[in-house]
């Protein structure tokens, strides 16, 4: 009978393996987001430094950019997560 069963719910325990695997890249990726924002930060100041952007641009994206981190870190707070 417990093979009938196991059988009969595989396809039950695959889906939730899947989400399972979804969700804990998901995760994964948020977690890594802060770090990849802060390399992009760097890099935006390496361009206004080479000229490769102006004020103007710089600012917008860097508005953008630390506008994300805050919204992750209000998140993070409001969780109950604590950053590195």
């Amino acid at each position: 009978m417990f093979i009938i069963d196991t059988l009969l719910l595989s396809p039950i325990y695959g889906t939730i393996w899947v989400a399972r695997q979804v969700q804990q890249a998901m995760e994964q990726e948020e977690e890594a987001e802060p770090e990849q924002i802060t390399a992009q930060l760097s890099e935006l100041y390496m361009m206004l430094e080479t000229g490769r952007l102006t004020e103007t641009e710089f600012d917008a994206q860097e508005k953008d950019l630390l506008d994300r981190l805050d919204r992750i870190q209000e998140q993070h707070h409001h969780s109950g997560k604590t950053g590195r």
